[in-house]
């Protein structure tokens, strides 16, 4: 370690400068919390993953008791972690979700110790590790819910999108506010209906080609019947990808333990491992949901009397806060800056509203 010795704890933390004091005790107190929030992901868990977050938390507790150490007698009145880390803990405890993983993902690579003399190179090595530990673990999360999520953040985009330029444009026409109120509700059906359907189509056709690809059931029955000088389970091992020696290797490797198992008797189960895709049912009615609820947004001003700029001025701060929500949605879990992804979302949206915006002044005014 760099800035400090161990070999007098007390001594150390008697005599350092009283900022450094005050860092030791807020890195103590942020370890307690980041503790905290393994430890109710944990309880929330069963399995590997519980024991791989319960190591999580155990590993906070050694970098807790470094600062401890550290401190001393100075250790002071028990301190409250950082806003982020508290927050974190909370939802740990309520709800044990991948977006609480995604952000302690984000957390654990802002670990400032690699740049503080005063953390030792393993902790800060642990930090780093650890990062990748909730990544692997937020990635299981977020492929057991890809499919569904994305047919959501997708389906409400357009309808907020789609349903916002659509009103826009024709009250940029000069059209009255009957016939816009109109116009946005026939969008919403008509766009919720067809994301509900396009999605099922895609995620169906998705699953079937995968399906496709994966081995027969029915294959395995043939192993133990095969002929081990001919090795035709070789070429099936090629055919997927093997280098020929490879897969001359791994298939004697699989027939010489044929005779020490008993033949199967009937097909072999294969699982479904196509979790990233979807349900095609599923994706469909998130899709339908989440369309209509976005496409109804800028729809409300119309539906309580509105019209005019006023109706598309409160539309477009309506929409704009959707838009942000969903953005930065995405950013927590995919573990990036949710500002980032949300005001990207923000621009996207409104880019597309503002094209048809002018799009129906110029109709309108080739109408007049």
């Amino acid at each position: 370690m760099g800035g400090v010795s161990l070999q007098d704890d007390t001594a150390s933390a008697s005599t350092a400068p009283r900022a450094d004091v005050r860092r030791w005790r807020r890195y103590l107190a942020d370890e307690r919390a980041e503790a905290a929030v393994y430890r109710n992901l944990a309880a929330r868990r069963s399995g590997e993953e519980r024991e791989i977050l319960a190591a999580l938390a155990e590993a906070e507790g050694r970098h807790e008791q470094h600062w401890l150490d550290l401190l001393g007698d100075d250790v002071g009145r028990p301190q409250r972690g950082s806003l982020r880390t508290r927050v974190l803990a909370t939802l740990a405890k309520r709800f044990g979700s991948v977006f609480v993983l995604a952000l302690m993902q984000r957390a654990e690579d802002r670990s400032p110790y690699a740049d503080d003399d005063d953390a030792t190179a393993s902790m800060a090595a642990d930090e780093r590790i650890h990062g990748e530990v909730v990544r692997g673990l937020a990635n299981r999360g977020r492929m057991r819910l890809s499919g569904t999520f994305r047919a959501a953040v997708f389906g409400a985009n357009d309808g907020l999108v789609s349903n916002l330029a659509l009103i826009i444009g024709i009250s940029a026409s000069g059209a009255d506010r009957h016939f816009v109120l109109l116009s946005g509700i026939a969008g919403l059906l008509a766009g919720a209906l067809s994301m509900g359907a396009g999605e099922y189509v895609s995620v169906r056709s998705q699953r079937e080609l995968l399906e496709a690809s994966a081995p027969h059931p029915e294959a395995g029955r043939a192993v133990a019947d095969l002929d081990v000088d001919a090795n035709e389970l070789a070429l099936v091992y090629r055919a997927r990808g093997m280098t020929e020696a490879e897969a001359t290797e791994h298939a004697a490797h699989v027939l010489s333990g044929i005779g020490e198992r008993r033949p199967a008797t009937g097909p072999v189960p294969v699982a479904d491992d196509h979790e990233a895709v979807g349900n095609g049912l599923s994706a469909a009615v998130s899709s339908f949901l989440f369309f209509a609820s976005g496409a109804i947004i800028p729809v409300l001003p119309f539906l309580f009397g509105m019209q005019g700029w006023a109706a598309i001025a409160v539309a477009g701060t309506l929409v704009g806060l959707a838009l942000l929500g969903t953005g930065a949605v995405v950013g927590v879990l995919s573990g990036a800056s949710p500002g980032k992804r949300a005001f990207r979302q923000l621009a996207i949206g409104f880019g597309a509203a503002v094209v048809t915006y002018a799009l129906g002044l110029l109709f309108g005014t080739g109408a007049a």
